[in-house]
């Protein structure tokens, strides 16, 4: 599958590229400078509409941050204000000796209770306006006192009621969905459906003998009125979560209406913050997104948290990146429309040439061309006249080649001719040697036809090394004629080396060079007369070294023939030692070899002598790993 879309993908490529290639040059000068320009300034937009998204983003959240921390403050002061009310009511002496008795208080009793303690209690409550009830329950049967004093019997099944218990004497809060009228005036009174919070503490008189209980009310829209606001605002929503993950919010206008699964996520999230300490502050439903700040209220075990809406953030930000996409395409257009005119006055005169260059290619004669100016068209311009002189120059030169390639091709055949008569002449000898039991003036006239043959078949500049060898291997049975004792060719090539490639007549004449000049004097009919041919490779190149056991060259001979290999103009003859006059070390024709692989493989190919008196001389040829078939092997 991977496989065959990166083949779909390339093929669209080449499409596309084979295409634009056929665009004219005007067109995609303007591809250019639109993709130029397009590129940073899309950079630059998405940078900016980042930082922009960010700044909204951030704005929202320390906004929507400060104003949960004013109603943090707010709820705090009304923690202090219920819990100040809780303790007057606790410490209070004949609040707990009232709540402890035992037996039916006499009339005098209750005047002079109701006329100082329950006035004292009352005025708690007128003190602190928010406070919607301060009750005071007892476990013994004495007279309730309405809207104060209350027998516990009335609570004491309640949840709330009994969490205070379990507290023994510590402060209890507990939030509630509804006020329940404890009085009981009406039979099936349904519970007013207004959340509330409740402060509740033990009384004991001593400690863990259980009198009483003192209870404070406050309404959620008094404790918390942002909670509980009710001026419509589509942009954010508070929310009150106890310890239980009861949510508490206005009911108007909720964002849990249209978001049945908020207040889960909410739970969730609160649960997770309260074991892991780590907060997600964003929310998506519906396809819509909502920031939920959070911030703990540790004095009462709960949570305030602020859900804000993205949805006007959002249409900000759409605006904004709206305004900065067309900001670039008329950035892009007005370019575009700028680099048109001028590409049109800047190729006229390329439009001139190119027009002039179409009449030419139809075979219309040429006349001069006029183009105004400098710059590269002009350049083109003149360099395009002078060939068209050497055009025609050449198509002149090229009427008279014609001729003298006929006549080639008749000297080609009639020496093709001459070269058959002799390889026939040849075979009549040799079957004359072997009719007279001449062998080894046969195996001579059948290594010499091979080298006419091979020296004759001129089809190219490259030849197989084993070619070559064989070349090389009839030459010294030829010239192995004139010894007495022969020189003995010993190899040393691996058969896939046998293939590679090398310059026709490269290793002939070094090999020749050797036979004439390696063994002189007295040394011209030695026994154990060597010529080696050892192949090797390396870093991609290959080795071929030829090497004699001759007598050898001086140092000074052979600083001199270094000098003339390397020469970089062409010395008549390698000159002979002073006194020296039958022998040459062959300084032409290796010359001619280093020049040969220097101009087909590079000047880092080529030939390197080394020498000495007593140790025969070595040639080094170094030439590229290189099949006949033209792959060069890695």
């Amino acid at each position: 599958m991977d496989l065959e879309l990166g083949k779909r993908t390339a093929g669209l490529w080449d499409s596309f590229t084979y295409w634009f290639g056929r665009r004219s040059l005007q067109s995609r000068l303007i591809a250019a400078y639109i993709f130029i320009i397009l590129g940073p300034c899309l950079m630059v937009s998405f940078y900016s509409y980042g930082a922009i998204n960010n700044t909204y983003v951030s704005d929202a959240i320390d906004k929507n941050s400060y104003l949960l921390q004013m109603e943090k403050l707010y709820i705090n002061n009304q923690i202090e204000s219920m819990e100040r009310a809780v303790q007057m009511a606790y410490e209070d002496k004949e609040v707990r000796e009232y709540l402890a008795y035992t037996k039916e208080p006499d009339l005098s009793e209750l005047v002079e209770f109701n006329t100082d303690v329950f006035i004292n209690m009352t005025r708690i409550q007128y003190n602190n306006p928010n406070l919607e009830h301060l009750r005071l329950y007892s476990n013994s049967n004495v007279h309730e006192i309405w809207p104060i004093f209350f027998r516990e019997v009335r609570v004491s099944t309640e949840p709330w009621y009994q969490k205070a218990l379990k507290l023994k004497g510590q402060l209890s809060w507990s939030f509630l969905n509804n006020d329940t009228e404890l009085m009981n005036r009406f039979a099936g009174q349904t519970p007013k459906l207004v959340p509330k919070v409740s402060l509740l503490r033990e009384m004991s008189v001593p400690t863990n003998n259980h009198i009483g209980m003192v209870q404070v009310d406050m309404l959620l829209e008094r404790f918390t009125p942002k909670t509980y606001t009710t001026v419509q605002d589509s942009q954010s929503q508070m929310f009150l979560v106890d310890e239980e993950m009861q949510l508490f919010t206005r009911p108007d206008h909720s964002f849990l209406q249209e978001n049945g699964e908020m207040a889960v996520a909410i739970a969730d999230r609160l649960e997770a913050y309260r074991k892991t300490g780590n907060w997600d502050i964003n929310y998506t439903e519906n396809g819509k997104s909502f920031l939920l700040i959070n911030t703990p209220l540790d004095r009462i075990n709960a949570y305030l948290l602020n859900v804000v809406s993205m949805e006007g953030v959002m249409k900000d930000i759409s605006h904004t990146r709206n305004l900065i996409i067309g900001v670039n395409i008329g950035f892009i257009i007005l370019v575009t429309a700028i680099a048109y005119v001028l590409n049109a006055f800047i190729l006229k005169n390329l439009r001139v040439l190119t027009e002039t260059m179409k009449k030419v290619r139809r075979g219309e004669a040429y006349t001069a061309i006029t183009v105004r100016g400098g710059g590269e068209v002009g350049e083109l311009a003149h360099h395009f006249s002078k060939l068209m002189n050497t055009i025609n120059t050449l198509v002149a030169q090229a009427v008279y080649k014609q001729a003298l390639s006929k006549e080639a091709e008749l000297r080609t055949l009639h020496n093709q001719i001459d070269a058959h008569f002799l390889y026939n002449t040849l075979e009549n000898i040799k079957m004359l040697a072997e009719m007279e039991d001449q062998r080894t003036i046969s195996d001579a006239l059948t290594s010499l036809g091979g080298m006419m043959r091979y020296n004759f078949k001129w089809s190219g500049e490259y030849v197989k090394l084993r070619d070559e060898i064989r070349h090389i291997e009839n030459y010294i049975e030829v010239m192995n004629i004139r010894f007495e004792h022969p020189i003995v060719l010993m190899l040393n090539i691996e058969h896939s080396y046998a293939e590679l490639e090398v310059l026709k007549m490269s290793l002939q004449p070094i090999v020749e060079n050797s036979v004439k000049h390696a063994w002189y004097g007295e040394q011209e009919e030695a026994e154990n007369r060597t010529i080696h041919i050892d192949v090797s490779e390396g870093d991609g190149d290959i080795f071929i070294a030829i090497r004699d056991n001759g007598s050898g060259l001086t140092t000074d001979r052979l600083l001199t023939l270094h000098e003339a290999l390397y020469a970089k103009e062409e010395v008549s003859e390698f000159a002979s030692e002073p006194g020296d006059h039958t022998r040459r070390a062959g300084g032409i024709g290796l010359r001619n070899v280093h020049q040969r692989l220097q101009l087909f493989y590079g000047e880092e190919y080529g030939l390197e002598v080394q020498s000495s008196i007593g140790r025969g001389t070595t040639v080094f040829m170094t030439l590229p790993k290189v099949l006949l078939t033209g792959d060069k092997q890695l």
